[in-house]
């Protein structure tokens, strides 16, 4: 696998968005395709990526073979900043659009709606430590040839030149492979009862 190019993200073109949005989806399940799981293919997005590429378009990177975003990498500076800014100005829209029973009970997407009608908080005791937080995502078309790690520093460079001391992420204890890969990158398991949490000093 080649080193691909990196690029800023066209948070404002819609095409771009959609692609990003795709590559959510397609990478939802452990980093597998989650398309089978959703009957509306933009909800993962709409709560994993979107309110990044609207409020902080600066912290947001793809990965780019020249036909288009293969991956990308998008973060913020303040997570509980963030979390506030999305109460206000990003959840209360797609709860509109989206009903608490707008799925069937045991659908995916009913646990992704709940999700958005009462999201869950990050841990104050990671926060203080490891303030920021991210989201990475390849297609298989750019994993290898340390792509993602490469897609990474990006990120933990434009963190460091806004002066932030730390990154964690939250990631699936069954996703061994993805965490065997941040744990090689330097990231160390956070305690912390809100699920796997994976924290690195910049």
């Amino acid at each position: 696998m080649l080193s691909l190019p990196i690029r800023p993200a066209r948070t404002t073109d819609p095409r771009e968005v959609d692609r990003l949005y795709d590559i959510c989806l397609r990478t939802g399940a452990d980093g597998g395709d989650a398309t089978a799981r959703y009957r509306d293919p933009r909800l993962l997005g709409e709560i994993y990526l979107g309110a990044y590429l609207a409020f902080e378009p600066e912290l947001a990177f793809v990965i780019d073979d020249g036909s288009g975003a293969l991956g990308y990498v998008v973060g913020t500076v303040d997570t509980a900043a963030f979390e506030e800014r999305c109460a206000r100005d990003w959840w209360p829209a797609l709860r509109a659009r989206y009903p608490i029973d707008s799925f069937p009970a045991d659908t995916d997407d009913a646990c992704l709606v709940h999700a958005m009608h009462f999201p869950s908080t990050a841990d104050p005791a990671v926060l203080d430590l490891f303030p920021a937080h991210l989201h990475v995502d390849l297609l298989p078309a750019a994993q290898g040839g340390g792509n993602g790690r490469r897609l990474l520093e990006v990120l933990f460079d434009a963190l460091r030149e806004r002066g932030v001391q730390g990154v964690h992420l939250g990631v699936s204890e069954t996703n061994t492979s993805a965490i065997g890969f941040y744990e090689h990158l330097g990231l160390e398991r956070v305690p912390t009862d809100e699920g796997y949490v994976l924290g690195l000093k910049l």
